[in-house]
């Protein structure tokens, strides 16, 4: 599993020219799942991307978490994070979940999140989304449960 985790000011996911999902401060999450994570998997990358301490303080260090600021959430899958590129210039997403698997543990991964974070919105598993952010610093971390 992978996230990829962008502090934002805002951030914003369009389907068919229709804002489905819209924060302010927060994180724009993107997700990447492949068939071999589990809902362990996902609890332990939620419990460190909630605990992530990549806010600035009144010193200018960053200090502070996503509570401690009050952020946002918004979720997006993507299967591209689990892009192979060792052969040839096409993509292969053979790594990539199966669709019913990945959609089942990121749906897991929303509920979990709504009960940790006050606002949490999302983009629509599968779709053509278009995502609109302004990355704050720019600030982006990349979690991968193979390192976590």
């Amino acid at each position: 599993m992978k996230f990829v985790i962008q502090r934002v000011t805002e951030a914003s996911v369009t389907v068919e020219e229709k804002i489905i999902g819209k924060i302010k401060k927060g994180f724009l999450v993107l997700i990447g799942i492949s068939d071999s994570d589990t809902k362990e998997t996902a609890d332990r990358l939620i419990r460190k991307m909630i605990g992530l301490r990549i806010f600035e303080d009144a010193n200018g260090k960053t200090n502070l978490s996503l509570s401690d600021v009050n952020g946002n959430i918004l979720l997006i899958s993507q299967f591209t994070l689990y892009a192979n590129c060792k052969k040839g210039n096409r993509p292969s997403f053979i790594e990539a979940g199966k669709p019913d698997m990945a959609n089942a543990l990121y749906e897991y991964i929303i509920e979990k999140c709504k009960k940790e974070v006050p606002i949490v919105h999302t983009g629509s598993f599968g779709a053509e989304m278009k995502v609109s952010l302004v990355n704050d610093g720019p600030f982006t971390i990349i979690l991968d449960s193979e390192n976590i």
